[in-house]
Parts: structure tokens; sequence; C-alpha cells
């Protein structure tokens, strides 16, 4: 695979990411090839060292996930989760599984769990608490029945159709704010009931936790950026009423990054008035204020591209997309599928490096002035050096 081959593999938006040791894995997602969206393959993940910059393709067999949009993926304990989203057939509420500290990379189909899971859905949202995968929200599809049992601030009816789940002769879609819990040791669904102003319900928001609170950004179609969270061990909603003129934008489509253990940082979406945005955003929790950071990449809007916490409190953002165009006719609004997605890694800086660091950068940036004395570093510290060089370089050839 050539340079410009291996960068369109990487190219995608509506993936799932995290960070392991220090490596960006990255699975999932779609791309716009030939003004039509391509699901990227659901058998492979791939590993960026952040040290080094370089990229490896690792295959993942077994009971292979369909290829999904709007699904949630979640990372515990070495195991990577994938849940809900829409395959070829529909909206689905199938999870699957695969344990990446394996030589051999398997999916399995989560099967055999306890307790009622969450209706078919996509375009919701996961934290990770405690080895609990607890979900938020969405837009999916219920039966007549359970939409009649659910409350009636908890799922909004969007659109009814005659067709059947089963013996059911009604379907309805609609979004929801609904908090469903999955237990990772128990295989178990819950539901645990809330209390407090819940927000409404939505999808393409946010999420992000920050101790045992989990918080809830945008997916609204707000002037300003809302902002909620839920006390995971309490049940208990609270909504963050900031100044408004201190407020970013409402949007969605954008991520939400823990940067300390009370600080998160917002990053790019699409904007109320349909534009994609680059701005960055910190949110301090016990000071309810918001402020806007200064970055070096303004030039690089995003939606649909992801987040992680990296090491030294970076936040590392991969793929998504930088342009969304809208069609609108006298019937529906529609996306114009040619979107420019996105393969770069962007970081963000969110305090002061340790001197450690400091240096093997400064060493990586300029190794020619240092030339052969860098062989004379013992073998451990020569590596990492080694890794930074090609970093930079690779930066240099790919700016």
């Amino acid at each position: 695979m050539d340079v410009a081959e291996h960068r369109r593999g990487l190219e995608r938006s509506n993936h799932t990411a995290f960070i392991h040791d220090n490596q960006l894995c990255v699975w999932g997602g779609y791309q716009v090839f030939a003004g039509e969206d391509f699901l990227l393959p659901s058998n492979e993940i791939w590993l960026c060292d952040l040290d080094s910059g370089m990229w490896e393709r690792r295959e993942i067999s077994g009971d292979v996930v369909p290829e999904l949009t709007g699904f949630c993926g979640s990372y515990v304990n070495g195991t990577l989760y994938i849940f809900a989203g829409c395959d070829s057939v529909g909206y689905t509420n199938d999870m699957f599984s695969v344990d990446l500290t394996e030589e051999t990379l398997t999916w399995r189909k989560v099967t055999d769990t306890k307790g009622s899971m969450p209706s078919p859905r996509n375009k919701h949202s996961c934290w990770v608490h405690k080895d609990r995968l607890i979900y938020f929200g969405g837009y999916g599809c219920k039966t007549v029945g359970e939409v009649q049992n659910a409350s009636s601030s908890s799922f909004v009816v969007e659109e009814m159709s005659w067709t059947t789940i089963g013996n059911t002769l009604f379907r309805c879609w609609g979004w929801n704010n609904e908090v469903n819990v999955f237990d990772t040791h128990i295989s178990t669904w819950s539901a645990p009931e809330t209390r407090g102003p819940a927000p409404s319900p939505r999808g393409c928001h946010a999420s992000s936790l920050l101790g045992n609170k989990g918080y809830v950004s945008g997916g609204l179609d707000t002037v300003s950026l809302e902002i909620f969270c839920l006390d995971l061990l309490t049940w208990t909603w609270t909504q963050f009423d900031c100044s408004p003129s201190w407020t970013p934008l409402g949007r969605s489509m954008h991520t939400m990054m823990p940067t300390s253990d009370h600080t998160l940082l917002v990053f790019g979406g699409l904007g109320t008035y349909g534009n994609v945005l680059s701005d960055a955003w910190q949110f301090n929790a016990p000071k309810r204020e918001w402020t806007e950071l200064k970055h070096s990449h303004k030039d690089k809007p995003r939606l649909c591209h992801t987040a992680c916490r990296g090491k030294d409190q970076d936040v590392v953002v991969f793929g998504g997309s930088s342009d969304f165009s809208i069609l609108m006719d006298s019937v529906a609004v529609l996306r114009s599928p040619n979107q420019h997605h996105c393969s770069d890694v962007l970081i963000f800086q969110t305090q002061p490096y340790p001197l450690s660091r400091l240096c093997e950068d400064f060493i990586g940036r300029n190794a020619e002035l240092l030339g052969k004395l860098l062989d004379w570093l013992p073998s451990r510290l020569k590596s990492k050096v080694d890794k930074r060089r090609a970093f930079f370089n690779k930066l240099v050839t790919t700016d």
C-alpha cells in the first residue's frame, strides 16, 4: 500500500477511537467515494503509535460486526464494545466485543445477557464508569406499546410506520433521553430511575466523564451550548446555567474530553447555522465557566471526529469531516455527499509538558544537529528518540 492509498484507508468520519498504551486505536466509520457513502470494513482496526506517528492495520475475525453507521464504541479493560447503530436492515440493538489484548483478534457477539436491552438506536453516547457502559440518548425505533409505557418526556416520536416488529403492527421512530446501563462483569442490562432536570431527548451530542459524573453537551438546534451532568452514584441530573455572553455556540457532531479532574474540552462540530466549527472551549465544572482556548488548528474545522485523552493531558483528535453540505428541496433536507474526510491527527496541548518530553521533542526535531552522538544513548532512550525523529520527519513530509 503506497502513502496515498494508506491515507485514503485512514480517512473516515463517525468512527470510534481510544488510546491504549500510547497507541491510538481506530475502528469503523465511513468515507464518501464517487458521491456515495462507503462504510469501512468492520474486520480491521488501525493502530497509531503516537510517539512515531506510524500506523499499523490488524485484522479481526470471528462473528464480524455488520457494517454500521451511528454505532457507539466503548473501551474498557482491554476490550472494545460496539453497541447498536444502523446496519443494512435498519436500526439494531446488538452488541459485539473484541479483546484487544489477545494475539489473534476475534469478534464475539454478546448474547445471554440479563435484564431488558435498550431499544434499537443510533447517534447515542456512552460513559465508561466502574466497568459499566452507561448509554445515553440517541435516535431509534420502538413499538407503540413501548412508547405508551415510556415516560412522556423520555421519547419524542418523530414519525410512525405500519411495518412490523415481530407480531406488532406499529413502529415509531424518535429521539430519547434514556439512561441504560450494561455491567460488563455480569452481562446485565438495567435502566436506573433518574431524578432532576434531564436533558431533552437528543442525539449527535457529546458526552464525557469527570469522576463519578457524566456530562452531556449539544445535540440540539440551540443558540448556545447546553451542558448537563448526571451523578452516576445517585442518578441525579443537574443543568448548568452559564452566562450567555461566555457560552459556546450550540452545536452537534462535536467532541468533549476531560483535560483535568474538573475541566472539559469541547472542539468543533456542526453549528446551528450549518457551519463546520473549529473553535475549542474549556468548561470548568466547579466554577460553571466557559473559556475559549487559543490553539493551532483554527484552520482545520471538524465534525464527526473523535477525541481521546493522551499522555501529559493531551487531547488527541482524529479523522472527521472538514466540510458538510446541505441540500434543500420542497420535500426534504438532505446531506450532499461531497464531504472531505480527514486522516490527520491533531494534538491539543492543555498543560506545560514535562522536561523529559520537551527534550525528546527537541532532539526529534533537530536530530541532524547531534549526528552520531545519538548512537551513544541508552537503547531504551534511543528507541524513544528514534520514534520522535520519525514523527517529526513524517510531519514535515505531509505538511
